[in-house]
């Protein structure tokens, strides 16, 4: 993005005005990039986009219509022109961004990716007008797809058990593993937000851990007996072989340096598949089990909330909908009318 001055001011923006995560910047610099790409290919004065001067506009209709345009056909990045895509990016109309999520769909991207890149245009074109480079958003009056409504996919408390079980605690690698397993699911932790702790950030007093969430907001999580035990024996194991250390990264890898998201996603796939459970749950599966347990044993959805990281209340919400089986035991147990005899 360094030869697209307008996209790094706005880059900028999101870093230090908005507060965004590292990886928030990346996924939006990847939506503006991949927007580029398409105005590149299939911009205002393309046949594709089917506007009013557009030669398609034009066209008989026995002519057949040129082909839809792919994800996979976009031209690179060091093709473009960045000032001639600067002018395309400003005079970009409403009918330009329907082009682009026609373009999505068509490509299977998923109705939530759409959805994701859809908001990044809002945001992006909301600041060009903040800065006073647009007098209104062409992105503004487009309406977000609507979702498939799609329960989060969890482990139940036998899954969870037979998973944590896997690793071998006796070698240094095994007992990081199981101290990470251990803390995801004890504190409902996303897996950026694991990667990212560092040493000071474990209140053994506490029993605590200092997150740094979405938007760089801090918030306390408590971590049980079981995960703290874990990492004990994880930082006794790494003191061994490392040195012992008070600051740094919680999490290292075999050369002592910070564990990445990547390998935590492979030595999870490696567990789940010794252990026999769907090898498609990920890091953020344990996430959902913890919300899940959490209010299935009884916790308040507030508290819950507040654990997660959830800036709405609406976020945490879809997991009372995993409790549903629950709330009918409860129901059946308790209402003198629903008893079956």
């Amino acid at each position: 993005m360094q030869d697209l001055p307008f996209i790094e001011r706005f880059m900028d923006y999101l870093e230090n005005e908005r507060n965004f995560s590292a990886h928030t910047i990346r996924s939006y610099a990847a939506d503006l990039k991949q927007l580029c790409q398409f105005l590149a290919a299939d911009g205002p004065d393309s046949p594709r986009a089917g506007g009013p001067d557009s030669p398609r506009a034009a066209t008989p209709l026995s002519t057949p219509a040129p082909p839809a345009l792919a994800a996979g056909q976009l031209p690179s990045l060091d093709a473009l022109v960045p000032g001639e895509i600067h002018r395309q990016v400003l005079a970009v109309t409403p009918v330009e961004v329907r082009a682009y999520l026609a373009m999505l769909r068509n490509s299977g991207y998923s109705k939530a990716t759409i959805a994701r890149k859809l908001a990044t245009l809002r945001s992006f074109y909301r600041f060009l007008v903040k800065t006073n480079q647009l007098e209104t958003s062409p992105a503004g009056v487009i309406r977000t797809p609507r979702q498939d409504k799609r329960l989060p996919r969890y482990l139940d408390i036998t899954q969870i058990e037979t998973l944590l079980a896997a690793p071998d605690a006796q070698t240094l690698l095994g007992a990081r593993d199981l101290a990470i397993l251990e803390t995801i699911y004890s504190g409902g932790l996303r897996i950026g937000e694991l990667v990212a702790l560092n040493i000071e950030d474990l209140d053994e007093f506490s029993e605590a851990l200092r997150i740094r969430g979405k938007g760089k907001k801090e918030r306390l999580v408590p971590l049980g007996s079981k995960a703290l035990q874990a990492i004990a024996a994880y930082t006794q194991k790494r003191a061994e072989s490392f040195g012992p250390a008070r600051r740094g990264p919680l999490f290292v890898n075999k050369a002592g340096k910070r564990i990445s998201d990547r390998s935590i996603r492979r030595k999870l796939h490696k567990y789940l598949l010794s252990a026999g459970i769907d090898t498609r749950a990920s890091p953020h599966t344990l996430r959902h089990s913890f919300a899940t347990h959490m209010l299935n044993a009884g916790a308040d959805l507030r508290s819950v909330q507040e654990m997660l990281g959830h800036e709405s209340l609406s976020t945490t919400q879809i997991y009372t909908h995993l409790t549903t089986t629950r709330l009918k035991e409860v129901y059946d147990r308790s209402h003198p009318m629903a008893r079956r005899h």
